[in-house]
Parts: C-alpha cells; structure tokens; sequence
C-alpha cells in the first residue's frame, strides 16, 4: 500500500515537472525571413516577411532587429504580433520604414512570448543585404492617378460636347440675373452704380472674378447710358478695370461713353478705402451696388450703409466669414463657387461651361464616395460582415488617403 503511495505521488511530481517544463520553455523561433524592398515606392520601406510554425494558441512577438552601416549592431526597429489571419497563412509581412536611407540592410527575428522569453534569432544572410530603391511611380498614389484621370477626363469630355453644340444646363443664379435689373433701376432712378472689386491686387483669384462681372456690368451700364463708378484700392486693379470697362463699352457699341475718370485709385488702407466708399454712398446715393471681390471687415459696413440708402445690391465672395454679413444686408448674394462660376455663366464659351460641368462631375464623385462609405460603415457595424468591414476600411485608408 506505501509502496502504491509513493509510486503515485511520484508519478504527479513528475507530471508538475513536466508540464513546468514545457511551461517555460521559450516560444519556438521563425522558421525563415527575407527582406525585399517594398515594390512602387519612394525608396524608403523594406518588407521583412516572417515565417513562423503554429503557435499552439500561445501569444508572441516578434522582434525585428535591423543593422545597417556598422555590421553586427542590430537595433529593434518594430515589434508586430501576427493577425488571426497571418496565423491561418502561416505568415506575416512587416513594413520597415524608420530611418531607411540609401544603404544596405540586414534583418533578424526572434520570438517573445507573454513572459517575455525570447528564441533564438533568425536572420538574412550574410551575404545577402537588401537596399531600399525609389521606384518612378509611387504605387501608394495610385487611386489619386485613377481619380485624376476621371476628373480631367470628364472635364475633356463636357469641352468637346459644348464644342459640338450639345447644350449644357447650368442652373440660373440669381444674383446674376439681377445685373440688368439692378442696372435698368439705376437707369430709371437717374442715379448712378457703384462697383467694388474688393481690397485685394490681381494676384488674388476672387479679383479676377470680380472684374469678370464688372464686364457684364459695365456692358449693360453702356447699353442703358447708366454712369457706372469703380473705385479700387489698388492702382493694378485700377488699370485691370479700365481696360475691362473700355472693351465693355466697345462690345456695347458705345466707345464714345466710356469715361476712364470713373474707374480711380482710392488708397491701399483699408478702412480709408471703405470710408471713401461709405461716404460717398451716403453723399451721392448710387441706385445699384456691386460688391463682387475679396472683402474682410469691411464687407459689413458696406453692405449696411448700402442697406441704408436704399440701394439694390450684389454682392459675391469666397471668404466664408463674410458671407453671412452679405446675405443678411444685400438683395443677391453669390456664395462661394457660384462667384467663380460667373465667366462661364455669362459668357457661355463652351471650353468654360465644359470646365464647369466637368468640376461638377468631380464634386458628384467625391459625393458618391462619401455615401458609399457611409453606407459601408453602417451596414458593417449591423451586421459586423468582415467583407463588408475590411471594404469600408479600404475606402477610407487607401482610396480616400492616396486621393487626398
């Protein structure tokens, strides 16, 4: 009966000895790694593909250790854990981008379990080095090429219908509209029109659309014999706006009229240049206002001294801090793109309006990604379907990110 006891109390020592040992060992090491440099890039990522047996379930790491210029200091540059899937597959890929340079490159892995026990190191061979390159197309971008394509495409596209006399709509805009009404007011009242092309020179986008309008402006001004006033605060806008009113008046038929003294130079400071304004708002009384250009704090105070004399006004910006200030004090206002949209509008050149309508086809692209996403992402998180997860997931980290 002793003799049983001890037999059996031996056998469960050796067992707890046993299952310690195996308990401790450390985690068994990759089976193999190459290093290759990362395919359609910039030259500054290598891919370390890891080769590991089955792991039992148990949790590792691996440490990826990288020597460059001094052969034999190796330096951990990433610590990754396997996926489920890299798991199932039997192997992972891990992208080495820290501090890569023009230079050769040796690898090696070892697997860390949970607590902390390390293998033995797996490397690259000695005499096999990998050197990151920079390749002449970045394969990262390539959904920005794909959205660039489509846009430019389309835009060539809209050109050459309008070219061919195919009609394109474009919807009215208001404030546009309003220009014969606001100049025939003007006429009626035998009062004159005031134009202001904001505060900002030439090289500003939203002064070159202004003097498109003041285009439209001063050929209706011609034909309805309607005094037409612009001062401007800078004296290369002076001499923009006349050389557009002069060329109105001449499409107008009307040369004769054109008076160069009513488009003149105020001063570069800005609330001089809006007190000139005011004042002579108030003075004079002008029947019509045009605010079209780039306007800061001043945008306001026009617009209300406008208000207050019972002027129609126009008014047209891309600042979105001054929009609200317009909207509120003036008849017609030209919200952002509407503003810039104006050339083709009026002028109804086919290379403009196939522009206009190919732009718009890239704003309804960028609109169908944004549902398409937002549709992804909601019925995903339902149904928690992986198809659908890593979809959304591919939408949003590499169309959206390489388009940006």
């Amino acid at each position: 009966m002793r003799r049983s006891l001890l037999s059996l109390l031996s056998a469960v020592a050796l067992l707890l000895v046993l299952s310690e040992a195996s308990y401790a060992a450390p985690p068994a090491p990759p089976t193999a790694i190459t290093a290759s440099d990362h395919p359609l890039d910039d030259g500054e990522v290598i891919d370390v593909r890891i080769d590991f047996p089955q792991q039992n379930n148990v949790t590792v790491e691996y440490d990826v250790q990288r020597c460059g210029e001094y052969r034999g200091i190796y330096k951990t540059v990433e610590t990754a854990k396997p996926t489920e899937k890299d798991i199932q597959r039997g192997y992972m890929t891990v992208l080495i981008g820290k501090s890569i340079r023009d230079a050769d490159y040796w690898f090696r892995v070892n697997a860390v379990n949970a607590n902390g026990e390390k293998s033995a190191f797996i490397g690259t061979p000695a005499d096999g080095p990998v050197r990151a390159t920079r390749q002449i197309f970045d394969g990262s971008r390539i959904w920005l090429l794909v959205v660039t394509l489509l846009i430019c495409g389309a835009i060539v596209a809209f050109i050459l219908m309008a070219r061919w006399g195919m009609p394109l709509k474009v919807r009215q805009i208001a404030g546009l509209e309003a220009i014969e009404e606001a100049v025939g007011r003007a006429t009626e009242m035998g009062r004159s029109c005031l134009f202001v092309p904001g505060i900002q020179d030439m090289n500003e986008m939203q002064t070159i659309a202004g003097l498109t309008i003041l285009s439209r402006v001063a050929q209706r001004a011609a034909e309805y014999d309607c005094e037409l006033e612009t001062p401007t605060s800078k004296s290369l806008v002076m001499t923009a706006a006349r050389e557009t009113v002069a060329n109105a008046f001449l499409a107008a038929g009307r040369p004769d009229a054109y008076r160069e003294d009513l488009i003149y130079y105020v001063t570069d400071e800005q609330f001089a240049y809006v007190s000139f304004l005011t004042g002579k708002m108030v003075r004079e009384k002008p029947a019509a206002c045009f605010y079209l250009g780039s306007f800061y704090a001043e945008s306001l105070i026009l617009a209300e001294t406008g208000n207050a004399i019972g002027a129609i006004q126009i008014a047209g910006t891309a600042q979105p801090a001054q929009l609200p200030f317009f909207v509120a004090a003036c008849d017609y206002t030209l919200i952002g793109e509407e503003f810039f949209a104006a050339s083709a509008y009026l002028s109804s050149d086919p290379d403009q309006l196939g522009s206009l309508k190919g732009q718009d086809f890239g704003k309804l692209l960028v609109a169908a990604l944004i549902v398409i996403g937002v549709g992804l992402v909601t019925v995903g998180g339902i149904t928690q379907n992986e198809t659908i997860l890593a979809a959304a997931d591919y939408l949003k980290n590499v169309i959206l990110t390489s388009s940006g």
